[in-house]
Protein backbone atom coordinates (compact mmCIF):
# COMPACT_ATOMS: atom_id res chain seq x y z
CA UNK A 1 0.00 0.00 0.00
CA UNK A 2 1.21 3.44 -0.83
CA UNK A 3 0.64 5.93 1.96
CA UNK A 4 1.34 9.60 1.29
CA UNK A 5 1.62 12.58 3.56
CA UNK A 6 1.46 15.62 1.30
CA UNK A 7 3.89 18.46 2.17
CA UNK A 8 5.41 16.32 4.88
CA UNK A 9 6.21 12.72 5.55
CA UNK A 10 5.05 10.09 3.11
CA UNK A 11 4.43 6.52 4.25
CA UNK A 12 3.60 3.44 2.24
CA UNK A 13 2.27 -0.05 2.69
CA UNK A 14 2.29 -2.52 -0.14
CA UNK A 15 1.76 -5.93 -1.66
CA UNK A 16 5.00 -5.42 -3.58
CA UNK A 17 4.99 -5.88 -7.35
CA UNK A 18 1.83 -3.76 -7.50
CA UNK A 19 3.41 -0.89 -5.58
CA UNK A 20 6.72 -0.42 -7.34
CA UNK A 21 5.15 1.26 -10.42
CA UNK A 22 3.05 3.46 -8.13
CA UNK A 23 6.12 4.47 -6.16
CA UNK A 24 8.01 5.27 -9.36
CA UNK A 25 5.07 7.31 -10.67
CA UNK A 26 5.15 9.36 -7.47
CA UNK A 27 8.87 9.85 -7.91
CA UNK A 28 8.77 11.10 -11.49
CA UNK A 29 5.88 13.41 -10.65
CA UNK A 30 7.78 15.06 -7.83
CA UNK A 31 5.74 13.42 -5.08
CA UNK A 32 8.54 11.67 -3.20
CA UNK A 33 9.24 14.06 -0.33
CA UNK A 34 9.63 11.13 2.07
CA UNK A 35 8.11 7.92 0.82
CA UNK A 36 7.90 4.56 2.54
CA UNK A 37 6.64 1.30 1.08
CA UNK A 38 5.25 -0.98 3.76
CA UNK A 39 5.58 -4.68 2.88
CA UNK A 40 4.02 -7.72 4.54
CA UNK A 41 6.95 -9.85 3.36
CA UNK A 42 10.68 -9.48 4.01
CA UNK A 43 11.67 -8.40 0.50
CA UNK A 44 10.36 -6.84 -2.71
CA UNK A 45 8.22 -8.73 -5.20
CA UNK A 46 4.71 -8.88 -3.78
CA UNK A 47 3.00 -11.98 -5.12
CA UNK A 48 6.38 -13.07 -6.52
CA UNK A 49 7.90 -12.87 -3.07
CA UNK A 50 5.32 -15.42 -1.87
CA UNK A 51 4.97 -17.56 -5.02
CA UNK A 52 7.71 -20.17 -4.74
CA UNK A 53 5.76 -23.32 -5.53
CA UNK A 54 7.05 -25.72 -8.22
CA UNK A 55 6.49 -24.43 -11.74
CA UNK A 56 5.42 -20.92 -10.70
CA UNK A 57 5.95 -18.57 -13.62
CA UNK A 58 4.32 -15.63 -15.32
CA UNK A 59 1.93 -16.34 -18.21
CA UNK A 60 2.04 -12.91 -19.87
CA UNK A 61 4.44 -13.13 -22.79
CA UNK A 62 7.65 -11.11 -23.12
CA UNK A 63 7.94 -8.13 -23.08
CA UNK A 64 4.60 -6.98 -21.62
CA UNK A 65 5.03 -8.30 -18.06
CA UNK A 66 7.59 -5.70 -17.02
CA UNK A 67 7.89 -2.09 -15.94
CA UNK A 68 8.12 0.49 -18.72
CA UNK A 69 10.85 2.37 -16.88
CA UNK A 70 13.95 3.05 -19.03
CA UNK A 71 16.35 2.81 -16.09
CA UNK A 72 15.16 -0.78 -15.71
CA UNK A 73 14.50 -2.13 -19.19
CA UNK A 74 17.59 -0.58 -20.82
CA UNK A 75 19.91 -3.06 -19.10
CA UNK A 76 17.71 -5.94 -17.97
CA UNK A 77 17.40 -9.14 -20.01
CA UNK A 78 15.03 -12.06 -19.51
CA UNK A 79 16.04 -15.66 -20.19
CA UNK A 80 12.66 -16.65 -21.68
CA UNK A 81 9.30 -15.34 -22.86
CA UNK A 82 7.68 -16.68 -19.68
CA UNK A 83 10.14 -16.28 -16.78
CA UNK A 84 9.79 -18.29 -13.58
CA UNK A 85 9.48 -17.10 -9.98
CA UNK A 86 13.23 -17.18 -9.33
CA UNK A 87 13.94 -14.90 -12.25
CA UNK A 88 11.12 -12.56 -11.26
CA UNK A 89 12.65 -12.13 -7.80
CA UNK A 90 15.98 -11.38 -9.49
CA UNK A 91 14.13 -8.81 -11.58
CA UNK A 92 12.85 -7.00 -8.50
CA UNK A 93 16.37 -6.98 -7.05
CA UNK A 94 17.52 -5.33 -10.27
CA UNK A 95 14.63 -2.84 -10.07
CA UNK A 96 15.87 -1.89 -6.61
CA UNK A 97 19.44 -1.51 -7.84
CA UNK A 98 18.25 0.99 -10.42
CA UNK A 99 15.45 2.79 -8.54
CA UNK A 100 16.64 2.37 -4.92
CA UNK A 101 13.20 1.40 -3.65
CA UNK A 102 14.28 -0.63 -0.62
CA UNK A 103 15.70 2.41 1.15
CA UNK A 104 12.08 3.57 1.49
CA UNK A 105 10.66 0.20 2.59
CA UNK A 106 9.46 -1.15 5.90
CA UNK A 107 9.34 -4.96 5.69
CA UNK A 108 7.46 -7.55 7.74
CA UNK A 109 4.71 -5.03 8.47
CA UNK A 110 1.18 -5.87 7.34
CA UNK A 111 -1.48 -3.16 7.60
CA UNK A 112 -4.28 -4.16 9.96
CA UNK A 113 -6.17 -0.89 10.57
CA UNK A 114 -6.64 2.48 8.90
CA UNK A 115 -8.71 5.24 10.53
CA UNK A 116 -9.71 8.55 8.91
CA UNK A 117 -9.64 11.74 11.00
CA UNK A 118 -12.12 14.11 9.34
CA UNK A 119 -11.08 17.16 11.38
CA UNK A 120 -7.42 16.90 10.43
CA UNK A 121 -7.86 15.16 7.04
CA UNK A 122 -5.34 12.53 8.10
CA UNK A 123 -5.27 8.72 8.09
CA UNK A 124 -3.79 6.73 10.97
CA UNK A 125 -2.38 3.44 9.73
CA UNK A 126 -1.53 0.57 12.08
CA UNK A 127 0.56 -2.50 11.22
CA UNK A 128 0.88 -5.90 12.83
CA UNK A 129 4.50 -4.97 13.56
CA UNK A 130 3.23 -2.44 16.10
CA UNK A 131 4.13 0.55 13.94
CA UNK A 132 1.68 3.40 13.38
CA UNK A 133 1.81 5.96 10.56
CA UNK A 134 -0.11 9.19 10.05
CA UNK A 135 -0.56 10.26 6.45
CA UNK A 136 -2.79 12.49 4.36
CA UNK A 137 -3.06 10.06 1.44
CA UNK A 138 -2.61 6.33 1.04
CA UNK A 139 -2.97 3.74 -1.70
CA UNK A 140 -3.63 0.06 -1.06
CA UNK A 141 -1.60 -2.03 -3.51
CA UNK A 142 -2.76 -5.42 -2.26
CA UNK A 143 -3.60 -6.73 -5.73
CA UNK A 144 -6.34 -9.27 -6.39
CA UNK A 145 -4.72 -12.35 -4.81
CA UNK A 146 -3.67 -11.33 -1.30
CA UNK A 147 -5.94 -13.33 1.02
CA UNK A 148 -5.45 -17.10 0.85
CA UNK A 149 -8.47 -19.37 0.64
CA UNK A 150 -8.67 -22.61 2.63
CA UNK A 151 -11.79 -24.75 2.04
CA UNK A 152 -13.42 -25.93 5.26
CA UNK A 153 -13.02 -29.67 4.78
CA UNK A 154 -13.10 -31.52 8.10
CA UNK A 155 -10.02 -33.26 9.38
CA UNK A 156 -7.26 -30.91 8.21
CA UNK A 157 -5.55 -31.27 11.58
CA UNK A 158 -5.76 -35.07 11.43
CA UNK A 159 -3.51 -35.44 8.39
CA UNK A 160 -0.07 -36.63 9.54
CA UNK A 161 1.72 -36.04 6.25
CA UNK A 162 3.01 -32.74 4.87
CA UNK A 163 0.63 -30.14 3.49
CA UNK A 164 1.32 -26.73 1.94
CA UNK A 165 -0.82 -23.95 0.52
CA UNK A 166 0.72 -22.79 -2.76
CA UNK A 167 1.30 -19.27 -1.41
CA UNK A 168 3.14 -20.50 1.72
CA UNK A 169 5.69 -22.68 -0.04
CA UNK A 170 8.99 -23.33 1.80
CA UNK A 171 11.92 -21.32 0.43
CA UNK A 172 14.09 -24.43 0.50
CA UNK A 173 11.63 -26.34 -1.69
CA UNK A 174 10.06 -29.78 -1.19
CA UNK A 175 11.42 -33.20 -2.14
CA UNK A 176 8.65 -35.38 -3.61
CA UNK A 177 10.74 -38.09 -5.25
CA UNK A 178 9.15 -41.45 -4.59
CA UNK A 179 6.29 -39.88 -2.59
CA UNK A 180 2.52 -40.28 -2.84
CA UNK A 181 1.36 -36.74 -3.53
CA UNK A 182 -1.88 -34.91 -4.28
CA UNK A 183 -2.63 -31.54 -5.83
CA UNK A 184 -6.03 -30.09 -4.90
CA UNK A 185 -7.22 -27.52 -7.38
CA UNK A 186 -6.93 -27.02 -11.12
CA UNK A 187 -6.52 -23.29 -11.50
CA UNK A 188 -3.32 -21.90 -12.98
CA UNK A 189 -1.43 -22.79 -9.80
CA UNK A 190 -2.74 -26.35 -9.74
CA UNK A 191 -1.73 -26.87 -13.37
CA UNK A 192 1.78 -25.55 -12.72
CA UNK A 193 2.37 -27.63 -9.59
CA UNK A 194 0.97 -30.79 -11.20
CA UNK A 195 3.08 -30.34 -14.31
CA UNK A 196 6.26 -29.91 -12.26
CA UNK A 197 5.60 -32.56 -9.62
CA UNK A 198 4.86 -35.16 -12.29
CA UNK A 199 8.49 -34.80 -13.36
CA UNK A 200 9.83 -34.73 -9.81
CA UNK A 201 8.10 -37.80 -8.31
CA UNK A 202 10.04 -40.17 -10.56
CA UNK A 203 8.91 -43.68 -11.46
CA UNK A 204 8.42 -44.73 -7.84
CA UNK A 205 6.18 -41.85 -6.81
CA UNK A 206 2.48 -41.32 -7.43
CA UNK A 207 0.48 -38.15 -8.14
CA UNK A 208 -3.27 -37.58 -7.99
CA UNK A 209 -4.76 -34.29 -9.11
CA UNK A 210 -8.13 -33.61 -7.45
CA UNK A 211 -10.29 -31.82 -10.02
CA UNK A 212 -13.71 -30.23 -9.69
CA UNK A 213 -13.60 -28.31 -12.99
CA UNK A 214 -11.10 -28.95 -15.80
CA UNK A 215 -8.74 -26.14 -16.69
CA UNK A 216 -9.05 -25.42 -20.40
CA UNK A 217 -5.31 -24.81 -20.60
CA UNK A 218 -3.61 -23.70 -23.80
CA UNK A 219 -0.03 -24.35 -24.94
CA UNK A 220 2.54 -21.89 -23.62
CA UNK A 221 5.08 -22.65 -26.34
CA UNK A 222 7.95 -21.35 -24.23
CA UNK A 223 10.79 -19.55 -26.01
CA UNK A 224 14.25 -19.21 -24.45
CA UNK A 225 16.43 -16.24 -25.36
CA UNK A 226 20.13 -15.47 -25.12
CA UNK A 227 21.16 -12.02 -23.93
CA UNK A 228 22.34 -11.24 -27.44
CA UNK A 229 18.97 -12.19 -28.94
CA UNK A 230 17.11 -10.03 -26.45
CA UNK A 231 19.41 -7.07 -26.99
CA UNK A 232 18.39 -7.22 -30.63
CA UNK A 233 14.72 -7.09 -29.60
CA UNK A 234 15.12 -4.30 -27.04
CA UNK A 235 15.43 -1.39 -29.47
CA UNK A 236 11.69 -1.11 -29.92
CA UNK A 237 10.73 -1.59 -26.27
CA UNK A 238 9.49 1.97 -25.60
CA UNK A 239 7.04 1.68 -28.49
CA UNK A 240 5.97 -1.82 -27.48
CA UNK A 241 5.35 -0.78 -23.90
CA UNK A 242 3.29 2.17 -25.11
CA UNK A 243 1.39 -0.13 -27.46
CA UNK A 244 0.12 -2.18 -24.51
CA UNK A 245 -2.32 0.66 -23.85
CA UNK A 246 -3.79 0.30 -27.35
CA UNK A 247 -4.92 -3.29 -26.83
CA UNK A 248 -7.90 -4.54 -24.85
CA UNK A 249 -5.97 -6.77 -22.44
CA UNK A 250 -2.78 -4.72 -22.23
CA UNK A 251 -0.99 -7.33 -24.36
CA UNK A 252 0.27 -6.68 -27.89
CA UNK A 253 -2.68 -8.43 -29.54
CA UNK A 254 -6.43 -8.64 -29.10
CA UNK A 255 -9.53 -10.25 -30.62
CA UNK A 256 -9.84 -10.11 -34.41
CA UNK A 257 -12.53 -8.05 -36.12
CA UNK A 258 -13.72 -10.93 -38.29
CA UNK A 259 -16.28 -13.48 -37.11
CA UNK A 260 -16.17 -17.25 -36.76
CA UNK A 261 -18.51 -18.04 -39.64
CA UNK A 262 -16.90 -15.55 -41.99
CA UNK A 263 -14.51 -18.44 -42.67
CA UNK A 264 -15.20 -21.87 -44.11
CA UNK A 265 -14.58 -24.86 -41.79
CA UNK A 266 -11.25 -25.44 -43.53
CA UNK A 267 -10.18 -21.80 -43.16
CA UNK A 268 -11.30 -21.79 -39.56
CA UNK A 269 -9.27 -24.91 -38.79
CA UNK A 270 -6.19 -23.34 -40.37
CA UNK A 271 -6.70 -20.13 -38.37
CA UNK A 272 -7.13 -22.02 -35.09
CA UNK A 273 -3.98 -24.03 -35.78
CA UNK A 274 -2.02 -20.83 -36.40
CA UNK A 275 -3.09 -19.42 -33.02
CA UNK A 276 -2.34 -22.76 -31.35
CA UNK A 277 1.17 -22.76 -32.76
CA UNK A 278 1.81 -19.17 -31.66
CA UNK A 279 0.89 -20.20 -28.13
CA UNK A 280 0.28 -18.16 -25.03
CA UNK A 281 -3.14 -16.57 -24.64
CA UNK A 282 -3.56 -16.06 -28.38
CA UNK A 283 -6.13 -18.83 -28.80
CA UNK A 284 -8.27 -17.02 -26.23
CA UNK A 285 -7.42 -13.34 -26.78
CA UNK A 286 -6.46 -13.20 -30.47
CA UNK A 287 -9.35 -15.31 -31.75
CA UNK A 288 -12.49 -14.35 -33.65
CA UNK A 289 -14.36 -11.49 -32.00
CA UNK A 290 -17.63 -13.40 -31.64
CA UNK A 291 -15.91 -16.25 -29.80
CA UNK A 292 -16.45 -14.12 -26.69
CA UNK A 293 -19.99 -13.04 -27.60
CA UNK A 294 -21.74 -15.96 -29.29
CA UNK A 295 -22.25 -19.38 -27.68
CA UNK A 296 -22.24 -21.23 -31.01
CA UNK A 297 -19.01 -19.58 -32.12
CA UNK A 298 -17.57 -20.27 -28.69
CA UNK A 299 -18.45 -23.96 -29.12
CA UNK A 300 -16.34 -24.10 -32.30
CA UNK A 301 -13.32 -22.87 -30.35
CA UNK A 302 -13.98 -25.36 -27.56
CA UNK A 303 -14.30 -28.25 -30.02
CA UNK A 304 -10.90 -27.43 -31.49
CA UNK A 305 -9.33 -27.13 -28.03
CA UNK A 306 -10.89 -30.42 -26.86
CA UNK A 307 -9.72 -32.35 -29.91
CA UNK A 308 -6.13 -31.09 -29.59
CA UNK A 309 -5.99 -32.14 -25.93
CA UNK A 310 -7.62 -35.52 -26.55
CA UNK A 311 -4.95 -36.24 -29.16
CA UNK A 312 -2.37 -36.00 -26.38
CA UNK A 313 -4.14 -37.89 -23.56
CA UNK A 314 -4.24 -41.57 -24.48
CA UNK A 315 -6.41 -42.93 -21.66
CA UNK A 316 -10.10 -42.33 -22.57
CA UNK A 317 -11.20 -41.95 -18.93
CA UNK A 318 -8.53 -39.39 -18.13
CA UNK A 319 -9.16 -37.66 -21.45
CA UNK A 320 -12.88 -37.30 -20.75
CA UNK A 321 -12.18 -35.73 -17.35
CA UNK A 322 -9.48 -33.37 -18.60
CA UNK A 323 -11.17 -32.41 -21.88
CA UNK A 324 -14.86 -33.39 -21.68
CA UNK A 325 -16.85 -34.22 -24.79
CA UNK A 326 -19.42 -31.66 -23.69
CA UNK A 327 -18.15 -28.16 -22.95
CA UNK A 328 -18.07 -27.70 -19.14
CA UNK A 329 -18.59 -23.95 -19.51
CA UNK A 330 -18.14 -21.27 -22.15
CA UNK A 331 -14.54 -21.26 -23.34
CA UNK A 332 -12.78 -18.34 -21.66
CA UNK A 333 -15.46 -18.03 -18.99
CA UNK A 334 -13.01 -19.23 -16.35
CA UNK A 335 -9.40 -18.19 -16.14
CA UNK A 336 -7.42 -20.65 -18.25
CA UNK A 337 -3.79 -21.53 -17.70
CA UNK A 338 -0.84 -22.01 -20.01
CA UNK A 339 0.85 -25.41 -20.03
CA UNK A 340 3.98 -26.99 -21.44
CA UNK A 341 3.53 -30.75 -20.99
CA UNK A 342 0.68 -30.85 -18.47
CA UNK A 343 -1.60 -33.11 -20.52
CA UNK A 344 1.21 -35.43 -21.61
CA UNK A 345 2.03 -36.16 -17.97
CA UNK A 346 -1.30 -37.97 -17.59
CA UNK A 347 -0.06 -40.68 -19.95
CA UNK A 348 2.15 -41.90 -17.10
CA UNK A 349 0.69 -44.84 -15.15
CA UNK A 350 1.53 -43.15 -11.83
CA UNK A 351 -0.30 -39.89 -12.63
CA UNK A 352 -4.09 -39.68 -12.36
CA UNK A 353 -6.95 -37.20 -12.22
CA UNK A 354 -9.56 -37.61 -9.46
CA UNK A 355 -13.08 -36.33 -10.14
CA UNK A 356 -14.37 -34.45 -7.09
CA UNK A 357 -17.33 -32.83 -8.84
CA UNK A 358 -19.42 -36.01 -8.83
CA UNK A 359 -17.62 -37.53 -5.84
CA UNK A 360 -16.50 -34.68 -3.55
CA UNK A 361 -13.85 -34.71 -0.85
CA UNK A 362 -15.55 -35.76 2.37
CA UNK A 363 -12.73 -35.42 4.89
CA UNK A 364 -9.03 -35.55 5.59
CA UNK A 365 -7.71 -38.46 7.64
CA UNK A 366 -4.32 -39.24 9.15
CA UNK A 367 -2.95 -40.88 6.01
CA UNK A 368 -4.78 -39.04 3.24
CA UNK A 369 -8.16 -38.05 1.86
CA UNK A 370 -11.53 -39.82 1.78
CA UNK A 371 -14.14 -39.04 -0.87
CA UNK A 372 -17.89 -39.06 -0.37
CA UNK A 373 -18.27 -42.64 -1.61
CA UNK A 374 -15.58 -43.84 0.80
CA UNK A 375 -12.68 -43.99 -1.68
CA UNK A 376 -9.51 -43.62 0.39
CA UNK A 377 -6.44 -41.94 -1.14
CA UNK A 378 -3.29 -42.66 0.89
CA UNK A 379 -0.90 -39.74 0.68
CA UNK A 380 2.42 -38.49 2.01
CA UNK A 381 2.10 -34.92 0.83
CA UNK A 382 -0.68 -32.53 -0.28
CA UNK A 383 -0.42 -29.26 -2.22
CA UNK A 384 -3.40 -26.96 -1.72
CA UNK A 385 -3.87 -24.98 -4.93
CA UNK A 386 -7.17 -23.65 -3.63
CA UNK A 387 -6.58 -20.03 -4.53
CA UNK A 388 -7.58 -16.81 -2.86
CA UNK A 389 -10.51 -14.71 -1.71
CA UNK A 390 -10.01 -12.93 -4.99
CA UNK A 391 -10.24 -9.27 -5.98
CA UNK A 392 -11.66 -7.82 -2.74
CA UNK A 393 -10.24 -10.18 -0.10
CA UNK A 394 -7.02 -8.27 0.54
CA UNK A 395 -8.84 -4.95 0.94
CA UNK A 396 -11.59 -6.30 3.17
CA UNK A 397 -9.00 -8.11 5.28
CA UNK A 398 -7.93 -4.70 6.64
CA UNK A 399 -10.13 -2.74 9.03
CA UNK A 400 -10.51 0.52 7.11
CA UNK A 401 -12.66 3.17 8.84
CA UNK A 402 -13.81 6.19 6.83
CA UNK A 403 -16.05 9.17 7.55
CA UNK A 404 -18.02 8.78 10.81
CA UNK A 405 -16.22 5.49 11.45
CA UNK A 406 -17.90 3.64 8.56
CA UNK A 407 -16.20 0.29 7.92
CA UNK A 408 -15.29 -0.42 4.31
CA UNK A 409 -15.81 -4.15 4.83
CA UNK A 410 -19.34 -3.42 6.07
CA UNK A 411 -20.04 -1.05 3.18
CA UNK A 412 -18.96 -3.80 0.78
CA UNK A 413 -20.62 -6.66 2.69
CA UNK A 414 -23.52 -6.99 0.23
CA UNK A 415 -21.71 -5.62 -2.81
CA UNK A 416 -18.62 -3.72 -3.90
CA UNK A 417 -18.80 0.02 -4.56
CA UNK A 418 -15.96 1.91 -6.24
CA UNK A 419 -15.50 4.84 -8.54
CA UNK A 420 -13.16 4.07 -11.45
CA UNK A 421 -12.00 0.93 -9.65
CA UNK A 422 -9.63 3.20 -7.75
CA UNK A 423 -11.54 4.79 -4.83
CA UNK A 424 -14.69 4.40 -2.76
CA UNK A 425 -17.04 7.10 -1.44
CA UNK A 426 -16.75 8.31 2.17
CA UNK A 427 -13.16 7.08 2.39
CA UNK A 428 -11.33 10.27 1.34
CA UNK A 429 -7.70 10.40 0.18
CA UNK A 430 -7.66 6.61 -0.10
CA UNK A 431 -6.92 4.84 -3.38
CA UNK A 432 -6.31 1.24 -4.45
CA UNK A 433 -4.70 -0.35 -7.49
CA UNK A 434 -5.21 -3.64 -9.35
CA UNK A 435 -8.39 -4.27 -7.38
CA UNK A 436 -12.17 -4.38 -7.84
CA UNK A 437 -14.01 -2.84 -10.81
CA UNK A 438 -10.80 -2.07 -12.70
CA UNK A 439 -9.36 -4.06 -15.67
CA UNK A 440 -7.34 -6.11 -13.12
CA UNK A 441 -7.84 -9.85 -13.86
CA UNK A 442 -8.90 -9.10 -17.44
CA UNK A 443 -5.56 -7.44 -18.20
CA UNK A 444 -1.81 -7.81 -18.10
CA UNK A 445 -0.89 -6.70 -14.57
CA UNK A 446 1.78 -4.06 -15.28
CA UNK A 447 -0.40 -2.48 -17.99
CA UNK A 448 -3.22 -1.86 -15.52
CA UNK A 449 -1.01 -0.92 -12.59
CA UNK A 450 1.05 1.66 -14.45
CA UNK A 451 -2.05 3.44 -15.74
CA UNK A 452 -3.52 3.62 -12.25
CA UNK A 453 -0.23 4.56 -10.58
CA UNK A 454 0.36 7.41 -13.03
CA UNK A 455 -3.18 8.70 -12.51
CA UNK A 456 -2.92 8.65 -8.71
CA UNK A 457 0.41 10.50 -8.90
CA UNK A 458 -1.26 13.11 -11.11
CA UNK A 459 -4.07 13.50 -8.55
CA UNK A 460 -1.54 14.18 -5.80
CA UNK A 461 0.37 16.62 -7.98
CA UNK A 462 -2.79 18.52 -8.93
CA UNK A 463 -3.96 18.69 -5.32
CA UNK A 464 -0.60 19.99 -4.18
CA UNK A 465 -0.54 22.65 -6.88
CA UNK A 466 -4.08 23.79 -6.02
CA UNK A 467 -3.47 23.53 -2.26
CA UNK A 468 -6.35 21.06 -1.83
CA UNK A 469 -6.56 18.76 1.20
CA UNK A 470 -9.29 16.23 0.44
CA UNK A 471 -10.66 14.19 -2.47
CA UNK A 472 -13.68 11.90 -2.07
CA UNK A 473 -15.71 9.95 -4.63
CA UNK A 474 -19.36 10.88 -5.12
CA UNK A 475 -21.82 8.06 -4.21
CA UNK A 476 -23.81 8.66 -7.40
CA UNK A 477 -20.62 8.40 -9.49
CA UNK A 478 -19.75 5.04 -7.94
CA UNK A 479 -23.32 3.80 -8.47
CA UNK A 480 -23.01 4.68 -12.16
CA UNK A 481 -19.59 3.01 -12.33
CA UNK A 482 -20.98 -0.19 -10.83
CA UNK A 483 -23.78 -0.16 -13.41
CA UNK A 484 -21.23 0.29 -16.21
CA UNK A 485 -19.10 -2.60 -14.91
CA UNK A 486 -22.18 -4.86 -14.94
CA UNK A 487 -23.33 -3.71 -18.39
CA UNK A 488 -19.92 -4.29 -20.00
CA UNK A 489 -19.67 -7.93 -18.95
CA UNK A 490 -23.24 -9.21 -19.09
CA UNK A 491 -23.08 -10.60 -22.65
CA UNK A 492 -19.66 -12.26 -22.34
CA UNK A 493 -18.57 -15.76 -21.22
CA UNK A 494 -16.91 -14.25 -18.16
CA UNK A 495 -20.18 -12.63 -17.20
CA UNK A 496 -22.22 -15.82 -17.31
CA UNK A 497 -19.84 -18.38 -15.79
CA UNK A 498 -19.41 -18.85 -12.04
CA UNK A 499 -15.73 -18.23 -11.31
CA UNK A 500 -13.32 -16.33 -9.06
CA UNK A 501 -13.49 -13.48 -11.59
CA UNK A 502 -16.75 -12.67 -9.83
CA UNK A 503 -15.46 -12.72 -6.27
CA UNK A 504 -16.49 -14.94 -3.41
CA UNK A 505 -18.86 -13.37 -0.89
CA UNK A 506 -21.01 -12.04 -2.45
CA UNK A 507 -20.81 -13.21 -6.07
CA UNK A 508 -20.71 -10.12 -8.29
CA UNK A 509 -18.92 -8.77 -11.36
CA UNK A 510 -15.63 -7.37 -10.09
CA UNK A 511 -13.58 -6.67 -13.22
CA UNK A 512 -14.00 -3.82 -15.69
CA UNK A 513 -14.55 -5.42 -19.11
CA UNK A 514 -14.23 -2.26 -21.21
CA UNK A 515 -10.57 -2.86 -21.95
CA UNK A 516 -7.36 -0.97 -21.22
CA UNK A 517 -7.72 1.76 -23.92
CA UNK A 518 -11.22 2.74 -22.81
CA UNK A 519 -10.26 2.63 -19.14
CA UNK A 520 -7.21 4.84 -19.67
CA UNK A 521 -9.27 7.32 -21.69
CA UNK A 522 -11.89 7.46 -18.92
CA UNK A 523 -9.27 8.28 -16.28
CA UNK A 524 -7.84 11.00 -18.50
CA UNK A 525 -11.28 12.50 -19.12
CA UNK A 526 -12.14 12.53 -15.41
CA UNK A 527 -8.95 14.45 -14.69
CA UNK A 528 -9.45 16.84 -17.62
CA UNK A 529 -12.99 17.60 -16.39
CA UNK A 530 -11.81 18.79 -12.97
CA UNK A 531 -12.13 15.32 -11.46
CA UNK A 532 -15.73 14.78 -12.44
CA UNK A 533 -17.33 12.38 -9.97
CA UNK A 534 -15.18 13.51 -7.05
CA UNK A 535 -15.61 16.16 -4.37
CA UNK A 536 -12.43 18.17 -3.78
CA UNK A 537 -11.82 20.65 -0.99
Amino acid sequence: MLLRRELGRTEASSGGSVSEPAAHSSNVNGQNEDETLDMAGSDLGGIWYWNRYPGARVDSQYPVYALSIPEVYDDWTWSSHYPDHNELRDYFKFVDERLHIKKDCVFNAKVTDAVWDEAECVWSIRCDSGQTFRTKFWTACTGFAAKRYFPDWPGYEDFKGTMFHSSFWPKEGVDVRGKRVAVIGTGATGVQITQEWCREIGDEGNLEMFQRTPNLACPMNQVYMTKEEQKGLSKGLPERFADRNNHYNGFLYQWRENLTYDHSPEEREEFYRMLWKLGGFRFLMNNYYDMTRNATANQEAYNFWRDRVRERVKDPRKGELLAPTERPHLFGGKRLSLEQDFYDQFNKPNVDVVDVRTNPIDRFVSDGIVQKDGTHHRLDMIALATGFDSITGGLKDMKVSGINGEQMSEKWRLGTWTYLGISTARFPNFFFTYGPQAPTAFSNGPSCIEIQGDWIADVLSDMRDKKLRKIDADPQAEAEWKELVNDLIKDTPRGSVDSWYNGSKPREHLNYAGGIPRYKKTLEEVRANNYDGFHLS
